[in-house]
């Protein structure tokens, strides 16, 4: 049976894990949108092993290295979550825990996904260093695995305004992870690698969110709903944004277009209308700081 009906079949026991691709300026327009929590019936998971029992150690790498994303992210905005008062908004103000809780639903979603499609092929899903969840009930929420103020850095789990920083930069470099690991799905399957591209477009949404929450509170980097340059949100932050400042795509200097009506394309507009890839070591190499070895 191909992969592509399999999972079709899989859609079909329960909402979409997850929506169409759009742009990072369709995301935002389409933020309110659904993207439900489907689980992966057990049955249908027997149907993947018998189906494909083997994959490729490079596709098998890039799966278990998106759900080390998703585990990080649904982590950190679990604890947000949990930290936070809806009446006293004590760290995610009343007003926001809607879209936080959206997103956090989201990164369960993505998760499992994964999880349960690494199993299903008959690999071992990856599992977070201490980890302290529930295997048998599948509950991922490890707070033993994560700090999330890398040591006393930020006050992620005080300050709002620093929540918000880091969750931006969380969110900006997972869109960079999935996108580095592309090239290690297209010689596999294009069904895994779409799955890989809609995710990548749900993370570009989140980040969307976050990024109009600060601009709207007032934050000093006053920021678009997608990167300019290579700007953090805070100096510390830099690194996650190491390369964004890109104009150069298929070896063409995006910025020297001619833009609508015979206006000049900026350096700032050609870095913006693409989100650059990063690799492996690099993701978890600016992630390392909120993993509790």
């Amino acid at each position: 049976m191909k992969l592509n009906k399999i999972i079709k079949e899989l859609e079909q026991q329960g909402p979409e894990v997850y929506e169409k691709v759009s742009t990072r300026r369709d995301a935002v327009k389409s933020f309110s949108k659904k993207v439900a929590v489907a689980a992966l019936p057990l049955m249908v998971a027997s149907m993947f092993k018998k189906t494909y029992g083997k994959t490729t150690d490079s596709v098998t790498d890039a799966l278990n290295f998106f759900l080390e994303v998703e585990y990080l992210q649904y982590n950190m905005y679990h604890s947000a979550m949990a930290t936070g008062n809806i009446s006293t908004g004590t760290l995610i103000v009343a007003a926001d825990r809607p879209g936080f809780q959206m997103i956090e639903n989201e990164q369960l979603a993505h998760l499992n996904f994964w999880r349960n499609l690494i199993d299903a092929l008959g690999a071992t899903p990856y599992t977070p260093s201490r980890f302290s969840g529930d295997a048998v009930t599948g509950n991922p929420y490890s707070p033993t695995s994560y700090d999330f103020t890398a040591g006393g850095k930020y006050d992620f789990y005080t300050s709002y305004a620093s929540f918000l920083e880091v969750a931006q930069s969380v969110e900006d470099v997972s869109v960079r992870a999935y996108l580095g690991q592309i090239p290690n799905l297209v010689a596999n399957t294009n069904d895994v690698m779409t799955s890989a591209i809609k995710m990548s477009s749900v993370e570009a949404r989140h980040a969307s969110f976050i990024r109009l929450v600060r601009r709207f509170a007032g934050a000093i980097d006053n920021p678009k709903p997608w990167i300019a340059n290579n700007m953090p949100p805070t100096i510390p932050l830099q690194s996650f944004y190491l390369g964004e400042d890109n104009t150069i795509q298929k070896g063409i200097d995006v910025s020297q277009f001619t833009g609508y009506n015979g206006v000049a394309i900026t350096r700032a507009a050609a870095t913006e209308a693409f989100d650059e890839p990063m690799d492996k070591a690099t993701v978890l190499n600016n992630y390392a700081q909120f993993i509790i070895s």
